[in-house]
């Protein structure tokens, strides 16, 4: 239930409660599906009771954008929530490509995912996953072909436009690559600062390495590097300086002991709901909770466990270190706009699958 106020009555003096304004969200993501950790994040922040999603804006990275955008109107279709806008966003990165990374992996090595222009998989990989293919082409979607489109506005004027709507209001939550964050923060200087906040999913600091599984490998070598960074590291400094009033930063550390196990899934797909039904049938079990976790801290701050007040960027040197996370202690840093960040490195576990289950299993 969302929370109550006491709003006073002049005719007659009765008290009548009215509903809290709801929180208002924009949801930026790489939304590969169907289902999965990309979708199902998407899933819990529109299941909140308290929270308005204005839209959701789509970019490359796990998959390619247009791939991405129609799994992202097709799930919305199939739990009845096409209220909600989608809007579709960047297809490449600023700077980086899939040529300048293989002519990076031959002099620094093999990077251990690379999301849409991942061509091979290693044996070691039980993930099923559409083989590769170029950022024009949109394999038939195995959920069916949504018949709604996306708005006719490209995702960073749509959210320079909303954040200008309602100054102050809206918390932006990214949990893919940041594109469209640093595109929009190019379109209009003051897109950020007119936010209420940032919290994205994205850097690693110091992941757990004793916790070693089939992901392990894109972190346990190179524990700075993290995929949404490392897709375009342009973007993600562009978005760590564009001047917001308040970051939360949830990287890899914050998610690396979690994991949709069958007996989470079987929880969480018990309701008879259209999200229910959505979700059992494509859930990602097996996966950790990556962007699971950033809607969750957004939805409840509270189930951090532990976190730090650090200055944060990225480096872009196109050298072995390209787009892995710099930090420093707070006024540390070398005083180039770096901005400090509160960075969550653990969760509450318990708190995280009971949230997890409850929003997913809401009617």
């Amino acid at each position: 239930m969302r929370p109550l106020v006491f709003l006073a009555c002049l005719c007659g003096g009765v008290a009548l409660l009215a509903a809290a304004p709801k929180r208002k969200v924009i949801i930026d993501q790489d939304a590969f599906g169907p289902g999965g950790p990309n979708l199902q994040p998407i899933l819990m922040v529109l299941q909140a009771p308290d929270v308005e999603v204005l839209g959701i804006t789509i970019e490359s990275g796990d998959g390619w954008q247009k791939e991405n955008t129609v799994h992202t109107l097709r799930v919305l279709e199939l739990i009845g929530r096409t209220d909600v806008p989608v809007v579709a966003g960047a297809t490449y990165p600023l700077l980086n490509s899939e040529e300048e990374t293989r002519r990076w992996e031959k002099l620094y090595g093999k990077l251990a995912y690379k999301g849409a222009w991942t061509d091979t998989w290693p044996d070691s990989n039980t993930m099923n996953r559409a083989r590769y293919h170029a950022a024009e082409v949109v394999p038939p979607l195995v959920e069916g072909e949504p018949t709604t489109k996306p708005l006719a506005e490209t995702a960073a004027a749509f959210l320079a436009r909303k954040v200008r709507e309602f100054p102050g209001e809206i918390t932006v939550l990214a949990m893919g690559p940041f594109t469209n964050l640093a595109l929009a923060a190019r379109l209009d200087d003051g897109f950020a600062a007119h936010a209420k906040e940032l919290v994205f999913m994205g850097g690693a600091f110091n992941p757990d390495s004793s916790h070693v599984d089939e992901f392990s490998l894109q972190f346990i070598h190179n524990p700075r590097v993290e995929f949404n960074s490392r897709w375009d590291p342009e973007a993600a400094k562009m978005m760590l300086h564009a001047g917001w009033k308040k970051i939360t930063a949830v990287p890899t550390d914050a998610s690396v002991n979690t994991q949709l196990t069958p007996a989470l899934a079987q929880r969480a797909g018990s309701g008879d709901s259209p999200v229910a039904r959505y979700f059992t049938r494509y859930a990602g079990v097996g996966f950790p909770l990556w962007d699971e976790v950033a809607a969750a801290i957004f939805l409840d701050p509270s189930i951090a466990k532990d976190t730090a007040r650090l200055a944060m960027d990225i480096v872009i040197d196109h050298g072995a270190t390209y787009g892995a996370t710099l930090s420093w202690p707070t006024g540390g840093g070398p005083g180039l706009g770096e901005p400090e960040v509160t960075v969550v490195r653990t969760v509450d576990v318990p708190r995280l699958e009971a949230m997890f289950v409850e929003l997913l299993q809401r009617r």
